[in-house]
């Protein structure tokens, strides 16, 4: 069974960057779908990115765009979420989420696997 860790998280001011870390033990997660969400205050969990087993494709919601970037290193059983221009709506808890194969999946309910979660907060 998997279980997921997020890390990375901190208060940082508007237009800074910070790069979370989520490492997976009890298995290899090389086989699967890596994805990051989060979830503001008052506010339904929110898709942020997702990434091939492979590394090779990616999808990314439209407000993190440009500025957000997901990898994984398959070696490490680990994947990152680096974060530029923070801005102070992207304040939230991050979460790491996980599914075996590929689907390209953006909606919380698909994924199996959670982590607690990361605090990040973006000061204006």
């Amino acid at each position: 069974q998997v279980q997921l860790e997020e890390s990375g998280g901190g208060l940082v001011p508007a237009g800074t960057s910070l790069r979370l870390s989520c490492a997976a033990s009890g298995r290899t997660v090389s086989s699967y779908t890596m994805a990051w969400f989060r979830q503001a205050p008052g506010k339904e969990r929110e898709f942020v990115a997702t990434i091939h087993w492979s590394g090779g494709s990616t999808i990314y919601a439209d407000s993190v765009k440009g500025r957000f970037t997901i990898s994984r290193d398959n070696a490490k059983n680990t994947v990152y979420l680096q974060m530029n221009s923070l801005q102070s709506e992207d304040t939230g808890i991050y979460y790491c989420a996980a599914r075996a194969g590929w689907g390209g999946w953006v909606n919380a309910d698909d994924y199996y696997r959670w982590g607690q979660g990361t605090q990040v907060t973006v000061s204006s």
